[in-house]
């Protein structure tokens, strides 16, 4: 059975980083994204990333202080965030969606294999 794990979770105040980490034992073969649920919201996409770093997308509005890249020798996938927001707090999960396809998705429902998520907190 696949599994993803997320890592690197916390409070923050506005304006710090944090990077998010994702492992997953069949690393090779999934493309690998990122999404996050606030309170009370739908879940959304933040960010994918195939099987090479140069194949990547970032939710638009995230671009500016965001970035997904990935460790393939340490089966890793991180999601950097900078200066981040008190609107940024929410449960990030990682998922993976396996696929031959080359390009990645931003829909969730394409990915089949949620971790547990790990919470990030902005406090202003």
């Amino acid at each position: 059975q696949v599994h993803v794990e997320e890592s690197g979770g916390g409070l923050v105040q506005a304006g710090g980083s944090l990077r998010l980490s994702c492992t997953t034992q069949f690393f090779d073969r999934y493309h690998l994204g990122w999404f996050r649920q606030a309170t009370g919201k739908e879940r959304e996409f933040v960010a994918a990333i195939g099987w090479t770093n140069g194949l990547t997308q970032v939710e638009d509005s995230l671009k500016d202080r965001f970035a997904i890249s990935r460790d393939n020798e340490n089966k890793s996938v991180f999601l950097q965030m900078n200066n981040l927001k008190p609107e940024d707090t929410a449960i990030y999960y990682c998922a993976a969606r396996e696929t031959s396809e080359l390009t990645v998705s931003f829909t969730s429902r394409e990915y089949g294999i949620w971790g547990q998520g790990t919470q990030v907190t902005v406090s202003s």
